[in-house]
């Protein structure tokens, strides 16, 4: 049986690894319409959702997304290969092929394998190369 009156953390950021910061989260935001924090750089970058904050400027618990440079960074290789993708996130939408354009207009890319059998999702690329799915 799960705890209820001990107090639970609240997801704040989600990190992701990259080449550019700036770069990934200028595509992000314009993906899902989040502003960019006050101070962005190539090395660090956060994407705050509408209403959102980090820490303790957050007490409603609105998840941000955070871009960090990494010097080495190498592409994933998803599905397989020597260095798979560890993450990746769903982005929910209600038509793909409607959602699909703007996407790609950003900078996305489609990927190669697509392993649906429904077409209840859709994988793409990131600009850095991560995965990520228009879901319906």
């Amino acid at each position: 049986m799960t705890d209820t009156t001990r107090p639970r953390p609240k997801l704040d950021l989600i990190v992701i690894d990259c080449p550019d910061a700036l770069e990934l989260a200028g595509f992000y935001g314009e993906v899902l319409g989040w502003q960019l924090e006050d101070g962005a750089d190539r090395d660090w970058a956060t994407l705050q959702p509408p209403g959102g904050g980090i820490g303790p400027d957050n007490p409603d618990g609105h998840t941000a997304v955070a871009f960090q440079r990494i010097e080495d960074w190498v592409e994933p290789t998803w599905p397989g290969g020597g260095h798979p993708q560890q993450m990746h996130l769903d982005l929910a939408v209600g038509d793909i092929e409607a959602a699909e354009p703007a996407v790609l207009a950003a900078g996305a890319r489609v990927h190669e394998h697509q392993p649906s059998k429904d077409g209840g999702f859709r994988v793409y690329l990131d600009p850095a190369g991560h995965p990520f799915c228009l879901i319906r």
